[in-house]
């Protein structure tokens, strides 16, 4: 494959990394300022590469993270609820909310403009006709993503409020976006920490070895810095 050169703005900035360290997160925050764009306020990633065994199912790390300062990123969240709670949905953020009206209108036009969508418990029977639009492209609600609840009320307010689910690929990698470049230094610092936290507490208990492989931070176009962990 052939692969693009790499601008002048970007090897100077890369110039700045010390490639062989393993930062600080207070000194990890400050490269991401100075190799981040600040006039587009540049998405801030987490990549870690865990000591898993992606064969076994039991070694796979999911779970979800309350970023204290959510992820910078304005979430469309589609919520398939109960008549009675459309307008609860609606008030705490919500892109949109319906229950079976929603529910055809995604079969008949096959359109899923959303990041997440929640369901209720009650609703979960309902999708029935739209499970395989919405399982290829990974929108399917699930207990596992926490993404059906009881009090999808509730569950909402908590995504739009920071709360992010993630899990390990198949090469035992996690991929998480923990903010933006224009954070203030302590926001971005708490949400590296509270997603490293949120990492370590999902190691599996068959897991043997050096659980973190390695922890890298970068902005989206920006080097990445490698972090003590």
């Amino acid at each position: 494959m052939h692969m693009g050169k790499h601008s002048k703005r970007f090897i100077s900035q890369k110039a700045l990394v010390d490639r062989s360290k393993q930062y600080s997160v207070d000194e990890a925050v400050a490269l991401l300022k100075q190799t981040g764009q600040a006039k587009v306020n540049s998405a801030v990633e987490l990549h870690a590469h865990l000591g898993l065994d992606p064969k076994q199912s039991s070694q796979q790390v999911r779970t979800t993270v309350k970023l204290a300062h959510g992820t910078g990123k304005k979430i469309r969240l589609a919520a398939i609820v109960s008549e009675g709670l459309v307008k609860e949905a609606l008030a705490v953020g919500a892109t949109e909310a319906g229950a079976e009206e929603l529910i055809n209108k995604i079969k008949s036009t096959e359109q899923t403009p959303y990041d997440i969508i929640v369901a209720g418990s009650d609703m979960m029977s309902k999708l029935v006709p739209i499970a395989k639009i919405l399982g290829t492209r990974g929108l399917m609600p699930s207990p596992k993503s926490e993404t059906v609840s009881p009090n999808p009320v509730k569950t909402i307010t908590e995504l739009l409020g920071g709360k992010i689910s993630f899990k390990s690929d198949e090469s035992s990698n996690v991929h998480l976006l923990i903010g933006r470049v224009g954070f203030e230094d302590t926001q971005l610092k708490e949400n590296i920490e509270g997603a490293i936290e949120a990492i370590k507490k999902a190691k599996p208990d068959e897991t043997k070895g050096t659980y973190f492989q390695s922890c890298y931070v970068c902005t989206a176009m920006g080097p990445s810095i490698r972090i003590r962990v």
